[in-house]
């Protein structure tokens, strides 16, 4: 009987600093909804994203500075980051904030557990991929049918149950399918370098375009910011982005997207809990059976095998 050998000291500080990935995109972005839809009340959502991540990306590029920390050397890494930064913050935080602005906080965590379907079919798209068997695509199909629960109003039960505006639906639904793209796309480019800075400049180059399609849109005029609004800003900056969204792009680093958008289990029951607790959000049969089959579907692709395409 062979023994298994002790793990190496670099193999313990390794999993050590997964866990507190693993945990910061497990808990605190489950907060982040509710204080998203705190914020998109009185700030505008093109501008209430922007101002987070200039400001976040921002602050990280210049510390890294001041810490002598590397920034990339070629033209090329500078442009990946900044597509991911594209993809994962306009096209989907910047939709999640958007849509907000009529879908309760708990609800669209729900719909953004949909991330790991999405991410599985462009994994499993791509020459190259890990292709998912019968099982993934059963999982994928049943996390879809729990967002259409979630939208028809027949299955509501309450009576007096808020219809949801399809539109903040689909810009959900646009959010998870530009977030899985970007988090395939940043893995499959695989720039290295350091973390921190990688995630400075990500955040820094979705904050310009977020902050320029508020200055397009008309959102910078005639702003009032309420106390709210402001702390909701700034929780988001210093836990949603840096600790938070730093955390994830180390994850992207150290296991593959599927386990890395994982955070998409526990966001929902986070958020729906606070929704409920602090902004009395409604919880109903409707939402909390479309809560269990999307998050089952998700279980589901996880777990499913796959193989390298």
């Amino acid at each position: 009987m062979t023994d298994t050998p002790e793990p190496s000291h670099h193999e313990r500080a390794l999993r050590f600093k997964l866990i507190l990935a693993y945990l910061s995109v497990f808990i605190v972005w489950g907060s982040t909804y509710l204080a998203i839809r705190i914020g998109v009340r009185d700030i505008p959502p093109a501008l209430f994203a922007g101002l987070r991540f200039f400001v976040a990306g921002g602050t990280m590029l210049l510390y890294g500075k001041l810490a002598n920390k590397p920034l990339p050397d070629r033209i090329s890494q500078y442009k990946t980051h900044a597509i991911v930064g594209i993809l994962l913050l306009v096209g989907g935080n910047g939709m999640v904030v958007w849509s907000e602005q009529w879908v309760p906080s708990g609800l669209a965590a729900v719909i953004i557990a949909a991330v790991p379907l999405f991410m599985s079919s462009i994994d499993a798209l791509i020459p190259g991929g890990h292709r998912l068997s019968l099982t993934g695509w059963i999982g994928i199909l049943l996390g879809l049918g729990g967002v259409v629960i979630l939208v028809s109003p027949s299955f509501s039960t309450g009576g007096g149950s808020e219809i949801i505006n399809p539109a903040g639906i689909l810009g959900l639904l646009f959010a998870s399918l530009s977030w899985s793209a970007g988090s395939v796309y940043s893995k499959r480019q695989a720039v290295g370098g350091d973390v921190f800075m990688s995630t400075g400049l990500q955040m820094f180059s979705g904050g310009v375009v977020l902050l320029v399609i508020a200055f397009l849109t008309g959102e910078m005029v005639d702003i009032q910011i309420s106390q709210d609004g402001f702390l909701s800003l700034i929780y988001l900056i210093i836990f949603g982005s840096i600790i938070g969204y730093t955390a994830y792009t180390y994850l992207l680093h150290h296991v593959p997207p599927a386990k890395a958008s994982t955070y998409a289990y526990v966001n929902p029951i986070v958020a729906i809990f606070l929704g409920a607790l602090i902004l009395s959000e409604p919880l109903d049969l409707r939402t909390l059976l479309s809560t269990a089959i999307i998050l089952a579907g998700v279980a589901i692709v996880q777990i499913a095998k796959t193989r390298k395409g």
